[in-house]
Order: C-alpha cells, then sequence, then structure tokens
C-alpha cells in the first residue's frame, strides 16, 4: 500500500474517548496504515456539536449524527428540529448511528422503533442513507426498513452479525454490509462465511474505534489504524490483494454514501 491513504474505516468514532484526546496522532498511524477516510457515527443528541467540530478538522472524514437505540428516549420534536438542521451540514452525509438492539436493559424496543421509524423518515426526506446498528433483532429491523421505504435511500449495516440470507435481503434495499473486528477473530464462522458469500459491490470496511478491536488486539482500545488488519482479513478470504480490497471498499462506500471517489 506504501502508505497510501487508499481504506475508508465506514464506522469510528473519532469524536470519542480515547480517540478524541489523542486524535492527531492517530490519525497519522492511521494515514501510514493505508486509511484516509473516515465515517464517524452520532450516538445521542448531546454528542452531535462536538462530532461536527471533529469531522470539520479532519480532512476527508464525515458524519453521521442520529440517536443510537441505547439513547432511544432522547427522541422527541426537539431533537427531531435539531437533527433535521444539522442534515444540512455540508459533512453530514448519512443519519446515524440508529437501529435496534434485543440486548439492551433500556430503553424498551417500542421506544427504540419510534426513535427509528422517525430517523429513517427524517433521512428519507433529506435525501440521504442511513447507518444501522441491530443486535438479535434482523427480522424486525427489516420489516421497518421495507416499512419506512428505506430502500430508497439505502446505507451500512454496521457490525453486522446476521445469516447469508438477512445480507441478501439488506442488499435488496440497497444497503452495503460492515465488516469490522469480529471477522478476524479466530473463532469466526458466520462472519467469514458471509462475506464469502456477498457481491463485492456490497462490501464496507470499519473499526467502530474504540470497540470491538481486531485479533490480536482484542480487548484493547480499537484504533483507525487497525482497519488494516481488518482489510487484510477480507482479502485473504475473498483472494484480493489489498490494493483490490482497497480500492473496492472504498468505492462502495462512496457510492452509498454518495460521496466522490478518489
Amino acid at each position: 500500500m506504501n502508505g497510501e491513504a487508499l481504506f475508508f474505516d465506514t464506522h469510528a468514532h473519532l469524536d470519542c474517548p480515547p480517540l478524541v484526546q489523542r486524535l492527531a496522532g492517530e490519525l497519522a498511524a492511521a494515514r501510514a496504515a493505508g486509511v484516509g477516510r473516515f465515517l464517524v457515527p452520532g450516538v445521542a443528541p448531546q454528542g452531535w456539536q462536538r462530532l461536527l467540530e471533529t469531522v470539520d478538522s479532519v480532512p476527508d472524514a464525515w458524519a453521521a449524527p442520529g440517536i443510537h437505540p441505547l439513547a432511544a428516549q432522547d427522541w422527541n420534536s426537539s431533537t427531531v428540529a435539531a437533527l433535521a438542521a444539522l442534515l444540512d451540514h455540508p459533512r453530514v452525509v448519512a443519519v446515524g448511528e440508529i437501529g435496534l438492539d434485543a440486548l439492551l436493559d433500556g430503553p424498551s424496543p417500542a421506544i427504540q422503533e419510534v426513535a427509528l421509524r422517525g430517523q429513517l423518515r427524517l433521512a428519507r426526506e433529506a435525501g440521504l442513507p442511513v447507518l444501522i446498528h441491530c443486535r438479535r433483532a434482523q427480522g424486525r429491523l427489516l420489516d421497518i426498513l421495507r416499512e419506512e421505504r428505506a430502500g430508497e435511500r439505502g446505507g451500512i449495516l454496521h457490525a453486522f452479525s446476521g445469516s447469508i440470507e438477512t445480507a441478501r435481503q439488506a442488499m435488496d434495499l440497497g444497503f452495503a454490509i460492515g465488516f469490522g473486528g469480529t471477522l478476524t477473530y479466530p473463532n469466526a464462522r458466520r462472519a467469514p462465511e458471509v462475506l464469502k458469500a456477498l457481491p463485492a459491490a456490497w462490501v464496507v470496511l470499519e473499526t467502530d474505534a474504540p470497540d470491538i478491536a481486531p485479533h490480536p488486539h482484542r480487548g484493547e482500545d480499537n484504533r483507525p489504524a487497525w482497519l488494516a488488519l481488518i482489510a487484510a482479513e477480507v482479502a485473504r478470504i475473498r483472494n484480493w490483494s489489498l490494493e483490490e480490497t482497497a480500492r473496492i471498499t472504498t468505492e462502495n462506500a462512496c457510492r452509498v454514501l454518495k460521496i466522490t471517489p478518489p
């Protein structure tokens, strides 16, 4: 890769601790590893301002503000208006990280669904794709995506953990499949099988830094530079070169997010 910035990390919380406190060093290490584009997702309304300040300070970084399922109780008339206003920002290219999470103690599934549907509608009206978080609720998620016509805008299924059939249904709705650190774990089974079966046009890379560090760093704070480890595993599984992996996955991310490719 010769240090060229070719990989696109489609899910990196650059605005969150501990990354934000050492951001310059993390970005330098990432670029040295060939990682040069970043999509930074939102979590809760309180963090949206810092999210936009972060992407404004980082070349080739874009924002996906939104309300994560764990903060779904924050979805109300004032946050609807605040988020709608943010969607005109030139660095905002998606709404995220939104979705359903059946493993949370709270908010309830009903509250999560209200927030998800509201944000899907806002994204559709704004002409933006969405960045989806989903754990143990894939069937319900797909139903809601269809009901809310999310296929008109598409997006990315982050940290995908579903079946090949679920991935295919998501692709039919215009959603790329995000592969991250879990793909590299020695005991990984489902993710490699899904990756092998997908059309090349629907594969994208992500770290979820500072979470879900790849092997051999599992349990540590994840770093954007370690996207190179995930890319190497994708290349091995798909029998692609690293250059092919960079080109294919970056072009896919740019297409889905409507960003001009490098």
